[in-house]
């Protein structure tokens, strides 16, 4: 077996046997990795607690034929501001759920791995209304299922922008409105989410069309993914 380093995200861990885990991970070189932490839910292991969801850790581990083997694991950043806030680890919940969705096994994917730390360290420091859902929308960006969003994606007329159809891909007019409704003010985050303007986004107060933006983010990313993300209750 292959020894190797990285540096990873805890993504969700499951129960093994009576005292293992298996975590999943989105690390840095080495794509999604899941490997065996042995012995981590016993009081006395030496880095059960640092193998949690949300934290960033610089990992060693033996590379198995199906699971890995975590055989050190240093903290890198616990994200105590979202642990210690139920509604900033709900929110964190769900981009974590949905990296563990669309990150492919041993596939490296640096830009992933840091878009979600980028994101992390976001939450922490400001639970601003758009922070998840700025980072579902530069998610899908990225993943290559960028929505259009400066004029009708049937059209492409740029005015009388009325609805988003996730199956057309974006923002639709009134003239062939379906899917959901959206206001201006929405079309207008999303646009500076997408158009480089993220920090203006993020910037936003509450309001009823950060809610828009939101809702929307996470109804198009079902729409990809095809299946329901099992933790955007903690959005509702």
């Amino acid at each position: 077996m292959a020894l190797y380093r990285d540096h990873g995200i805890v993504l969700r861990t499951y129960k093994l046997g009576e005292a293992d885990r298996i975590v999943s991970f989105v690390t840095e070189h080495h794509g999604k990795v899941r490997a065996v932490a042995k012995g981590v839910r016993k009081t006395r292991s030496k880095f059960g607690a640092r193998l949690e969801p949300t934290s960033h850790v610089a990992l060693q581990l033996y590379e198995g034929r199906e699971l890995d083997i975590v055989t050190q694991a240093e903290s890198v950043d616990h994200f105590r501001p979202i642990r210690d806030d139920l509604d900033r680890l709900g929110r964190a919940a769900t981009m974590l759920e949905t990296v563990d969705q669309l990150a492919l096994e041993r596939e490296p994917n640096p830009a992933l791995y840091r878009m979600l730390l980028g994101a992390l360290r976001t939450l922490a420091a400001d639970d601003g209304p758009l922070v998840v859902a700025g980072f579902h929308w530069k998610l899908l960006a990225l993943e290559g299922f960028r929505p259009v969003v400066e004029t009708c994606a049937l059209c492409e007329e740029d005015v009388d922008l009325v609805a988003f159809d996730p199956v057309e891909g974006g923002l639709l007019c009134s003239r062939h409105r379906r899917g959901s409704r959206i206001s201006a003010e929405a079309v207008e985050l999303m646009r500076q989410i997408l158009g480089g303007q993220l920090a203006l986004a993020l910037a936003a107060p509450p309001s009823a069309a950060t809610r828009e933006v939101e809702q929307l983010a996470v109804r198009v990313v079902e729409h990809h993914l095809e299946r329901r993300l099992r933790s955007v209750g903690v959005l509702e």
